[in-house]
């Protein structure tokens, strides 16, 4: 929203700033004659599921889809060249290994928005973890999220790691040695369990985000209950001193 100009005279001087609706106010007034400056600007938009959901979403698709293109791109076993005592290993030129750990890295950046999406304080309200894993479905999905995401890392890791061994000590004194490269399968597996870890959370996310508003809706009748009460005694005593 632009800013907005006004002009006034003012006898104070002084700075006011107040909360009207979606509207940040500032009042700039300095003397007499002076002008009045009105400043507005909408505030920052508040994070909802929906952002926190397509945020993990966006993180986990995209670790799937490198995991995948690092498995179809890895060789299948590089060149042996014969060289004095040994075996010299060539590889073709490959991106498997920056891919590989690419998709840990969003992978990784999928994990850590999930857990925090599902304690995040939504419209400024914070629910107790305690009533959140009160729900077996919701503790269930969790602790199935938190597997997934370990087994994925490591069915990423591991053949990512090997892959760039292979490359770094690619001289080896073995003259029957057929330069492998990292086991078949690996990578691939990775990514679709990334996939499903990407899923888990965003189930533990619904489920928690069920549980949150059962909490607060019990909250708000515990606190119109109460209210209700107080107003009735304070109506009793009332009429008593009547």
């Amino acid at each position: 929203m632009p800013w907005l100009v006004l002009e006034n005279d003012v006898a104070d001087e002084k700075l006011v700033t107040q909360n009207v609706g979606t509207h940040l106010i500032q009042l700039s007034l300095s003397g007499p004659s002076s002008r009045l400056l009105l400043y507005a600007h909408r505030r920052t938009m508040a994070v909802t599921v929906k952002h926190m959901a397509l945020i993990v979403a966006f993180f986990g698709v995209v670790s799937f889809l490198l995991g995948v293109i690092a498995e179809n791109k890895k060789p299948a076993a590089g060149t042996p060249v014969p060289s004095k005592g040994g075996v010299t290993c060539k590889y073709p030129s490959d991106p498997t290994v920056a891919l590989g750990y690419l998709s840990v890295v969003f992978l990784t950046a999928s994990t850590v928005a999930g857990y925090l999406s599902l304690f995040y304080p939504y419209k400024g309200k914070s629910v107790p973890q305690g009533v959140l894993f009160k729900s077996c479905s919701f503790t269930a999905f969790f602790n199935i999220a938190l597997f997934t995401t370990g087994l994925a890392a490591t069915l990423l890791l591991w053949p990512t790691i090997t892959e760039q061994l292979h490359l770094t000590r690619n001289v080896h004194r073995d003259m029957n040695y057929t330069c492998p490269t990292a086991k078949t399968g690996l990578l691939g597996g990775g990514a679709f369990v990334s996939l499903d870890s990407c899923l888990f959370w965003l189930v533990a996310l619904m489920l928690a985000d069920n549980a949150r508003e059962d909490y607060l809706d019990e909250c708000d009748d515990a606190k119109g209950e109460y209210a209700a009460a107080t107003e009735y005694d304070a109506h009793l005593e009332v009429k008593g001193n009547a």
